[in-house]
């Protein structure tokens, strides 16, 4: 079918090879500022995939993007943040790229147009109708993630998508589409730009609304955070002196002993 593919439109700006290096910044940065406000418009869309999200991880469903390029590295970054972030198993959010994990660093030929790949490497993870699983492209006309998401639909499994395309097959082919019109990128149909922003901008809202939702935050923090560093082990006994109203040293002996911000103010609190 046809529909307006504005992220191949033209750019806004011309002669950018004659522009100086204050021009070039400055004309990204007022281009970037417009991608918020794209956002906004599509929170709607956003809270509805949410919800049914949020739905399915109550149960022990798990979380899946899948993308190629730009956007599916968005979505394994996502994905790759959220154990540390939250304290979930690395199994719970799964982000797939076309071409495997070597496409994250380098491009794989061809392997966004694979019609049978995508669900392919869903099958992998035994993805069922407990699951939900995102496609992410920004031209919303990627086949690797189309075909996926149409074979998930067939298989009663619940499916989204982030996109910049409105009425794309991608979205034709989601339940429950997300659509981030941002218009022209700044350096024509170079979608990692605005468009990747974008996407990065609402994976952020998807996967940290989700978790709160799911109890992993309190308050404000991240009293599930994976302490794996010194900086978030200062972090967590900080955290635990604010709660608690101790000192340092025996928010960071709490801590040690209990090995997570929210085991140490749970034990504390029950008296042990």
């Amino acid at each position: 079918m046809q529909f307006t593919k504005t992220t191949e439109q033209d750019s806004n700006y011309n002669n950018l090879d004659k522009m100086s290096i204050n021009d070039l910044l400055t004309n990204i940065n007022i281009e970037d500022q417009t991608v918020p406000t794209a956002v906004k418009k599509a929170i709607p869309q956003i809270q509805a995939l949410v919800e049914q999200i949020v739905i399915k991880m109550e149960k022990g469903g798990r979380l899946f993007y899948i993308g190629a390029g730009t956007s599916g590295r968005l979505g394994v970054v996502d994905a790759s943040e959220c154990p540390p972030t939250f304290g979930v198993s690395y199994d719970v959010v799964i982000g797939l790229i076309a071409g495997g994990d070597k496409a994250i660093r380098e491009a794989v030929e061809f392997a966004e147009d694979s019609t049978v790949q995508g669900w392919k490497d869903l099958t992998k993870y035994n993805v069922t109708d407990k699951d939900v699983v995102i496609g992410i492209a920004a031209s919303g006309t990627t086949p690797y993630v189309i075909s996926a998401l149409n074979k998930c639909n067939l298989e009663g499994i619940t499916t989204g998508c982030i996109t910049s395309n409105k009425q794309s097959p991608l979205s034709l082919a989601s339940q429950f589409p997300i659509e981030v019109v941002v218009g022209p990128e700044f350096v024509t149909g170079s979608s990692r730009m605005k468009a990747g922003t974008a996407q990065k901008l609402v994976l952020n809202m998807i996967s940290t609304t989700t978790m709160i939702k799911l109890g992993k935050i309190k308050g404000n923090k991240m009293v599930d955070m994976q302490l794996s560093n010194d900086k978030l082990v200062d972090r967590g006994t900080k955290m635990i002196m604010s709660e608690l109203n101790i000192t340092y040293p025996e928010a960071e002996s709490l801590l040690q002993k209990h090995k997570s911000v929210r085991n140490a103010i749970n034990k504390y609190n029950n008296g042990n």
